[in-house]
């Protein structure tokens, strides 16, 4: 009888199982988990997808703009005096400054240096920032006191007012020194989400379960700490880049940014201001495009912040 019960047994399809036939190899359950619940979100989200793909294009024209234009975007190159501030046309879409420079090629080349700016800097502020941040929150006492001290000083300085402050005692300036005058006074905002965020993570049950089985103070600082409370970090940066990029062109405007011959959108909307009643069109351009690039580096922030955020799911 049990011989034959064995044999049964054996010779029963690996994969049966019941009456129904239903394979014994289910496919795992999903792993639910922040980062991919909000990467499924984003892939649905129209406002991130438009905001990604008008951010990328930026990237690529930033990195190559000659792809893009045969022209020389200074002043005798291509240039020539007598297309000053002619209108655009079916061959020059955006038409020529004063000096016969193509507006369309300086709109593109201008996008290296804003591009640099924005990029640098909220990458700096974002590495400084969360550094600091995460010392002050993990180690708290005289650490946090000390670090938080010290960074109300920056704090206190606007932005934009302490980097023309700053700008104006440097003099020549080009996308690197902007970079680094506004990484200065913009890492304090970081510090201060990522210590908040420490704060609010420091105490939960996965950090006491891996400080109860031995785990040192920098896996935990690192593996558990950091994933856990980068996320309003990552927010806050990714609108950041956009204002980083509107601040250079405030102050390539007011003329202590970036300097000429380098090209900025900030520097061809200075140029620009005083033939706008007759030549309207050296000046919407490039704040047109300006104003797209900070919107969708906003736009990509906020889908961001809605697919991080349960509170809003």
């Amino acid at each position: 009888m049990s011989d034959t019960i064995n044999k049964d047994s054996a010779e029963a399809p690996s994969g049966a199982k019941g009456a129904k036939g239903v394979t014994a190899k289910e496919k795992p359950e999903r792993v639910a988990s922040l980062w991919s619940d909000a990467m499924r979100d984003l892939r649905r989200n129209p406002v991130f997808i438009i905001g990604a793909v008008l951010v990328f294009c930026l990237l690529v024209i930033s990195a190559v703009p000659q792809w893009f234009t045969d022209g020389s975007p200074f002043a005798g190159g291509a240039c020539n005096l007598a297309d000053s501030l002619k209108r655009p046309s079916a061959e020059h879409w955006f038409g020529f400054d004063v000096q016969g420079c193509d507006v369309y090629t300086r709109t593109l080349w201008g996008a290296r240096n804003s591009i640099i700016v924005g990029v640098l800097t909220t990458a700096t502020v974002t590495v400084v920032g969360s550094l600091l941040g995460l010392l002050a929150g993990w180690k708290g006492g005289i650490v946090d006191s000390v670090l938080s001290r010290f960074t109300e000083i920056f704090f206190s300085i606007p932005l934009l007012l302490g980097g023309m402050l700053i700008m104006s005692m440097i003099g020549q300036g080009n996308a690197y020194t902007v970079s680094l005058v506004m990484a200065v006074l913009g890492w304090p905002q970081i510090f201060r989400i990522m210590r908040a965020s420490v704060l609010a993570n420091k105490n939960n049950d996965y950090v006491m379960a891996a400080r109860a089985l031995g785990a040192g103070s920098g896996r935990i600082t690192f593996r558990h700490i950091l994933p856990n409370a980068i996320a309003p970090v990552i927010v806050v940066a990714a609108i950041s880049l956009g204002v980083y990029i509107g601040a250079e062109a405030a102050l390539s405007y007011l003329g202590i940014g970036v300097q000429s011959p380098e090209i900025s959108w900030g520097l061809m909307i200075s140029d620009a201001q005083a033939r706008f009643l007759n030549a309207p069109h050296v000046l919407l351009f490039p704040a047109a495009v300006l104003s797209v690039t900070v919107l969708a580096f906003i736009m990509l922030g906020d889908a961001v912040r809605d697919a991080l955020d349960p509170k809003l799911r």
